[in-house]
């Protein structure tokens, strides 16, 4: 599923054709993806204008001049086309290697816009969804009222203190949490814990002093954090089985895994000796590397 830096680099890709363009016709091939459209979608959004597009953890927000906002999510195979007036394509985020070009089979959403280009919402798998909410309420709405902070919005070794503070799960498990820190997925957390040196298992209160200061291990994991989501970001995303940019290119930031699926190969740390090692928690994989990231 495409993590913050994918999303991030889809939301740069596609705002030039939308902000400030009006939906001239919405056509929808399908009366849902992984939910039904809301009522009257193609309606609600037709002879509106967007006025800015934004990105809040994995999903995009579309404000309109109507008060509404449209939000989207890319789900597992998610993917946007534009067809530019003068006849060109892009694929903004296109992170997928495999049948990078989506098929029109599964052209699900058309929208003409008023400067004359075509955006499409491709999904094979139909696991992305549309939803239109008051702009008003976006904050409190389904899909934020519990979401956690942005990652990349002052994240310090003493917001993971106040956020880790007393608790026992897994550091990993707690990563993921997206009700604490919005964004995160299964990639960027393995390669975070390695330049951390953390142990995906250790306990993620372990990182608090017993007054809830931060320890280092906490300042370190801020760091590392913030670090690889902006080198992803500035990489255009990760690369991977299913994910490709507007401009139909890839994403390179899989060329500087140093645990994500290198399981066998040697740690890139200079010196460290170790090689990558692959756990199961909670049913998805683990990548580390036992030596530079102990159990304590």
């Amino acid at each position: 599923m495409p993590e913050l830096p994918e999303v991030e680099t889809v939301r740069r890709g596609l705002a030039p054709a939308l902000v400030g363009a009006r939906f001239s016709r919405v056509t929808l091939r399908r009366a849902n993806l992984r939910f039904p459209f809301p009522d009257r979608f193609a309606a609600r959004l037709e002879g509106r204008t967007v006025t800015d597009l934004a990105r809040r953890a994995k999903y995009l927000t579309a404000a309109l001049d109507s008060g509404e906002t449209l939000v989207m999510h890319l789900g597992m195979s998610g993917r946007f086309d534009v067809a530019l007036p003068d006849g060109s394509n892009l694929s903004p985020g296109d992170f997928y290697l495999e049948g990078a070009q989506g098929t029109p089979k599964h052209d699900h959403v058309v929208m003409a816009m008023s400067t004359g280009a075509t955006v499409t919402y491709n999904d094979a798998r139909r696991f992305g969804f549309m939803d239109l909410v008051p702009s008003a309420d976006l904050a409190g709405c389904r899909h934020f009222a519990r979401m956690g902070i942005e990652p990349l919005d002052g994240l310090t070794g003493a917001v993971i203190a106040q956020l880790f503070r007393h608790k026992i799960a897994p550091l990993k498990a707690a990563l993921l949490d997206q009700r604490l820190i919005a964004g995160l997925g299964n990639i960027y957390v393995c390669e975070a814990l390695h330049r951390a040196r953390l142990h995906p298992e250790a306990p993620a209160g372990s990182l608090v002093r017993p007054d809830g200061r931060p320890t280092p291990k906490a300042n370190a994991l801020a760091k590392a954090i913030v670090k690889v989501l902006q080198e992803a970001v500035e990489a255009g995303g990760s690369t991977l089985r299913d994910y490709a940019h507007t401009d139909g290119s890839a994403g390179a930031f899989q060329h500087a895994f140093r645990v994500y699926d290198r399981v066998g190969l040697s740690c890139s740390r200079p010196g460290c000796g170790g090689s990558i090692t692959r756990i199961v928690q909670a049913n998805r994989s683990t990548f580390f590397c036992a030596t530079c990231q102990p159990p304590n």
